[in-house]
């Protein structure tokens, strides 16, 4: 399939829509297929039938397929651990026997035995789906009950339910629209306060899907229609609400008050941590009971740039980048909430400050430095910072705190080791691996940091991974990816993908590019609105580098972006085409122009921009790369992916820019459309679907960029 595949794509109708905005003429071939009627379900049922013929007959499928099923078929993968009392613990896990997570219970952290504990929820089960997932769960304070999201086909349109520990049954209490949950419970476990969405109704616009929701109380044995909402708009003069601001109530475990954290923009991340502009108010707990006068406070408004909290007794920790790109932590006393006179915690650093957490007597800070997390811990009275070391250096995906007090659990990744389970001994400062995670078989991956010179001089952060030993010739299939937006930093994570690229002989460079995270929040303003294209030729930029310091070549080089990671690549295939031989765009951003017209589009206006006015409609056309797709261009090959349910970039965004890249390329090169029925943003996928994909993918870019298979080493990998 190198050149083109025997048969040839579906072709979609054109029915071009041109308009006038500000004077800019648009024109747009596809606009027909934002309907999402049964012509479009049509045409993607075609594509997916073409593409799943091409890349079936892939030389190199069986091969890879084998390796990626024995890397996610053997053992167990363990993930997502919250410590209840009594020394619960409650975790995702995901074994041979398992096509999707399921929810267990243990007691202790310490791996008496591999399969310690017990199931609590199966996602397929309480759905009545194969594909159904947990998005996320919350135990009440007594560990009587745990309050679960399921939701299926990787829609993430969460139904609220409640799981008793004890027997594992469901109670009858069902709440449905509960996207990001949100769920905090009362003390005494008897109700909890949740998010949820109107109902959805076929009046709805899709742009209004996501507008008015509400934090709401729901006491346990009672119907959703008597719960009361507690923060909503109109609800409280205290806290003023638009129609696009997401209210979250959130009960501290370890204190009276309430955080109410008020999103103006779009959610990457836990409400406690990777949050960005945002309104943080507090109140005293009891005064939930009359919700219109309850006595809010405004502790920060998004201007302070408050991006992670926690809280002990009455005081609020601050992750505050106001005045300080790199954050700083504040301590903010709920009883005078005024954030100009908080103490300083933590001074701004040469790190990126991330997360904090309460720990006994300590708030653990997590930073980022040098591209890897690493975990510093002071008094909470004040005092020296003291450095803990960790035994690897990559992401701290989570921290757990125990309820005692005495320590935490932290789950570590990075690029080059599989994920670690420590356990942190907030006595003596130190961490331990508990051995619960399994280790790898793998033979020894590096990785390389490099700062590469945009084209403005700004100073681009570059991680270079391959196998150890590998000739770095110029002759290295290597796989380009990046993100770059929300502030957000991709996680160093051993995945099955990147070992058996790296396994093959290929290269895999992650780009910190700007939009991101990886120097604080200038970093990310310099990416973002006005100057996003800063992201798109961070990433030609970086491309260049990997051709001009002899790691590869354009005939051997590929891009790859996820999401958001859409607009770097996208815009690198439409301006550079002859840069690369491949790629890859899974469920992407790419027609930023119309993206404020989906149900997740609202909420990415202060990302991204509006066509609402003239300075923002310019700024979105120059990230659109759907419309910047030209007649009789050479473009590479192109795989775009997209789930059906996809509840954050429409379908119709990939697929309109797979029916133009069709339509319009010159070259002899594949454009196909990987279309999955039963999955969304690629939350919640089985095991099947994962390995589907990776498989699909990684054997699209090999036909692509020359099948230079390695022989492996070692007796790990044979």
């Amino acid at each position: 399939m190198t050149g083109s595949s025997k048969d040839s794509p579906p072709v979609a109708r054109v029915d071009t829509v041109e308009e006038s905005r500000f004077g800019i003429r648009l024109s747009d071939p596809y606009r027909w297929m934002e309907t999402d009627g049964p012509e479009l379900r049509s045409w993607l049922t075609a594509q997916a039938d073409h593409t799943e013929a091409a890349l079936n007959s892939l030389p190199n499928r069986a091969r890879i397929r084998a390796r990626v099923e024995e890397l996610t078929s053997t053992g167990t993968s363990e993930s997502g651990f919250v410590a209840g009392v009594d020394g619960l613990l409650f975790f995702l896990r995901e074994d041979p026997q398992t096509t999707v997570p399921v929810l267990m219970v243990r007691t202790g952290a310490e791996p008496a035995e591999p399969s310690a504990g017990r199931v609590l929820a199966d996602p397929v089960a309480v759905t009545g789906d194969a594909h159904g997932g947990i998005d996320w769960y919350v135990p009440s304070p007594d560990g009587s009950h745990v309050a679960v999201g399921f939701s299926a086909g990787g829609s993430e349109d969460s139904i609220l339910r409640i799981v008793v520990v004890e027997t594992g049954e469901l109670l009858d209490d069902v709440v449905h629209s509960s996207l990001h949950g949100a769920v905090s419970w009362l003390p005494d476990g008897t109700a909890l306060i949740y998010h949820r969405y109107p109902e959805p109704t076929p009046d709805f616009a899709a742009d209004e899907r996501r507008f008015d929701s509400q934090s709401c109380l729901h006491r346990l044995g009672t119907p959703a229609e008597q719960d009361v909402p507690v923060l909503a708009r109109g609800r409280n003069d205290a806290v003023p609400l638009t129609e696009r601001d997401r209210p979250f109530v959130l009960v501290q475990p370890d204190s009276d008050w309430v955080v109410a954290v008020v999103s103006h923009s779009a959610l990457v991340g836990p409400l406690t941590e990777r949050i960005s502009d945002c309104s943080i108010y507090l109140a005293p707990r009891a005064a939930l009971a009359e919700p219109a006068s309850c006595p809010w406070r405004q502790v920060a408004n998004p201007a302070d740039d408050i991006t992670a909290f926690a809280m002990r007794d009455d005081v609020l920790y601050l992750v505050a980048h106001g005045g300080t790109p790199r954050g700083r932590v504040v301590a903010v006393s709920a009883v005078d909430p005024e954030l100009s006179r908080a103490p300083v915690l933590v001074p701004e650093s040469d790190c990126v400050l991330i997360a904090v957490r309460v720990v006994g007597d300590y708030l653990l800070v997590r930073e980022l430095h040098a591209g890897a997390d690493r975990l510093r811990r002071v008094p909470l009275t004040g005092g020296d910072t003291q450095e803990i070391e960790l035994p690897v250096a990559g992401t701290i995906q989570e921290i757990t705190g125990l309820p005692s007090g005495s320590g935490a659990l932290l789950l570590t990744t990075s690029h080059t080791a599989p994920p670690m389970l420590l356990h942190y001994d907030g006595a003596t400062g130190t961490v331990r691996d508990t051995g619960w995670l399994p280790g790898s078989d793998t033979e020894v991956l590096m990785a390389t940091d490099v700062v590469v010179r945009a084209r403005d001089g700004a100073a681009v952060p570059l991680r270079l991974i391959h196998r150890a030993g590998l000739p770095l010739n110029g002759d290295n299939p290597t796989l380009l990816s990046g993100y770059g937006s929300y502030g957000h930093v991709l996680a160093a994570e051993f995945t099955p993908d990147l070992r058996v690229w790296c396994e093959d002989g290929g290269i895999y460079a992650v780009a910190g590019l700007r939009g991101g995270g990886e120097h604080g929040r200038a970093w990310h303003a310099a990416g973002r609105g006005p100057h996003k294209e800063n992201t798109i030729t961070d990433f030609i930029d970086c491309a260049e580098y990997l051709i001009a310091h002899g790691y590869t070549r354009p005939a051997w080089l590929a891009g790859e972006g996820a999401s958001a990671g859409g607009i770097p690549v996208g815009g690198a295939l439409v301006r550079r085409p002859e840069l690369w031989a491949a790629m890859v765009l899974r469920v992407p951003v790419t027609n930023a122009t119309r993206q404020e017209f989906s149900e997740n589009g609202p909420v990415n206006v202060p990302e991204f921009g509006t066509i609402t006015t003239e300075d923002g409609l310019r700024d979105l056309l120059i990230i659109d790369s759907y419309l910047r797709v030209r007649d009789g261009q050479q473009y590479p090959a192109v795989l775009l992916t997209t789930g059906l349910n996809d509840p954050r970039v429409a379908v119709w965004q990939p697929a309109k820019t797979t029916a133009r890249l069709q339509a319009a390329t010159a070259s002899d090169r594949p454009v196909l459309l990987r279309v999955d029925a039963h999955a969304g943003h690629g939350a919640g996928a089985t095991r099947a679907q994962r390995v589907d994909s990776i498989t699909d993918i990684l054997a699209f870019l090999r036909d692509q960029l020359g099948d230079r298979t390695l022989t492996r080493r070692g007796p790990a990998v044979e």
